[in-house]
């Protein structure tokens, strides 16, 4: 059975960071400063066609969507957790661009997905928080990446340019060398240069043989969640 590991503010150097820093400022202005870091939830882009463009809100023949779409430049995926220090909460949030893999659509029916994320290359705001993360938490040595599979299809209604639409697609994650099913929100659009598809996949960590810590001054959530931005292009 593998070992438990530790996830959250990834004791070792990011609490001697982290508790030093909520000693000198106090906990209530560190977590200030540490909420206002946190990314964003992935939302669609801005830069979907508006609705004065002459393609928005127009519908698209579905046939023109089927085959494989490759994910591309600007994606992003990560994680978003809460810790409480000292009675004040504290999200943190981790990214990386280095995302790869393919959707597969058929008319409205994406049918088949595989994400793969470099949970190496994942970073927040705070080194010694990553380094921790990456040696001991998730030990990337031994489990470099994690994947996102989708096991049920998942249909679209009939796609306009430049509409966001809103599913909940079925799927499996890998994380730290464990598997386990999960759902997913999704929202896609169609871009002016392809699709954009964003989600969140909320998880356990101790599903994963992954356990947060409980340091006295500071605890951290067993929940969270993974995020990712995809921009996509069709093959």
């Amino acid at each position: 059975m593998q070992k438990k590991t530790k996830i959250g503010l990834w004791i070792a150097g990011g609490v001697v960071v982290v508790g030093g820093a909520a000693l000198a400022y106090g906990p209530a202005v560190y977590a200030d400063y540490a909420n206002s870091n946190a990314d964003a939830a992935p939302t669609i882009a801005a830069s979907t066609p508006s609705t004065t463009d002459a393609t928005a809100g127009t519908a698209v023949n579905a046939d023109d969507l089927s085959g494989t779409w490759s994910i591309g430049a600007d994606s992003f995926a990560g994680y978003r957790v809460d810790e409480v220090l000292q009675g004040n909460d504290v999200t943190v949030t981790g990214r990386t661009s280095e995302v790869t893999g393919d959707l597969t659509v058929d008319d409205l029916s994406l049918t088949a997905t595989e994400i793969t994320v470099d949970v190496a290359s994942i970073a927040t705001d705070e080194g010694a928080r990553d380094a921790y993360f990456r040696d001991t938490a998730l030990e990337v040595d031994e489990f470099p990446t994690a994947t996102f599979t989708l096991t049920e299809p998942v249909t679209l209604e009939a796609p306009e340019a430049g509409v966001a639409q809103t599913v909940t697609a079925a799927g499996e994650l890998t994380l730290h060398g464990v598997t386990q099913p999960v759902t997913v929100e999704l929202q896609a659009a169609l871009t002016d240069t392809g699709g954009q598809v964003v989600g969140s996949v909320p998880i356990t960590f101790s599903d994963y043989d992954v356990e947060a810590p409980d340091l006295g001054f500071v605890s951290v959530e067993d929940t969270g969640s993974v995020e990712f931005s995809l921009n996509v292009a069709q093959n």
